[in-house]
């Protein structure tokens, strides 16, 4: 840890508060050329109506992804990761030959992306794909340009129960103090993507109390019938370690209630706290 790290640790258990520099929505370099949509949507793109679940990370997303992906018309694999597929020119004869063609290498990356999307949701047998990374909603504005028609559908939980959870996920890589910070960087992008985006809240809270009126409304907003068996859910096989899965959010398809926030929400946290409506 740096001293910069241990100063702002320190700061936030004494004071409640740290040092940090403004966030802003992320910013793809300029070499990537303007981020735009399809220049020809019928040809540009493979993947139709995608769906996207912008939300923090340690959120019950597992939980969500599993309901969803046990929706015939849905399939949701392992966190994908899209935004990190990148495309170089290699030559220059190359970038002067796709520029030609009417290609950036946003427009290229976003081809990649769609390819890459679109052949996973071929394989399952279903028409709509869901993707439920969450470093994703650092880069919504991106993907909601690379699929005009994607659906953003968000999940929150009590931010306090986030930052715990985040912690005890890895506490020997940082501390509790470390981890409310991190995941609050999350938070803050998935509220932007919130005011941006059109599209429903799910509360964590809410989707195991009440899992069947919470996917009920997903469903709705998706215009698919609600299936039964997405409170049904349980198989081993949607399971996929390393990548966004944990085991202790899914149990022989039995929703589990989730874990009351700990006392003493940090001072850092109640801004999101009250921004998503949790008062405690």
């Amino acid at each position: 840890m740096t001293w910069q790290r241990r100063f702002n640790a320190a700061l936030a258990r004494y004071t409640g508060y740290q040092l940090k520099r403004p966030e802003k929505e992320e910013t793809p370099p300029a070499e990537l050329g303007t981020v735009r949509p399809p220049a020809h949507p019928g040809t540009d793109r493979l993947l139709v109506a995608p769906v996207f679940v912008i939300c923090p990370v340690r959120s019950g997303s597992t939980l969500l992804r599993a309901m969803l992906d046990a929706h015939s018309q849905l399939h949701a694999p392992h966190e994908l990761h899209i935004r990190r597929l990148t495309v170089g020119f290699g030559t220059k004869l190359a970038e002067h030959a796709m520029t030609e063609l009417g290609h950036n290498r946003a427009d290229l990356e976003h081809l990649l992306w769609d390819r890459v999307l679109h052949r996973e949701l071929v394989r399952s047998g279903k028409p709509y794909l869901v993707d439920k990374t969450p470093a994703n909603a650092f880069a919504y504005r991106r993907l909601a340009t690379c699929w005009p028609d994607a659906r953003f559908v968000f999940l929150v939980r009590h931010p306090a129960a986030i930052a715990a959870s985040w912690y005890e996920a890895a506490p020997d890589r940082r501390t509790r103090e470390e981890a409310a910070a991190d995941a609050l960087r999350y938070m803050n992008a998935v509220q932007r993507a919130r005011k941006a985006l059109p599209g429903p809240t799910v509360r964590y809270e809410d989707l195991t109390a009440a899992p069947e009126r919470a996917t009920r409304a997903v469903c709705d907003f998706l215009g698919l019938a609600w299936e039964p068996g997405m409170i049904e859910y349980g198989r081993p096989k949607v399971i996929r370690k390393g990548l966004g899965d944990w085991k202790d959010k899914i149990a022989s398809g039995v929703v589990q209630p989730a874990r009351e926030a700990p006392a003493g929400t940090p001072e850092l946290l109640r801004p999101i706290c009250e921004a998503w409506g949790y008062t405690r």
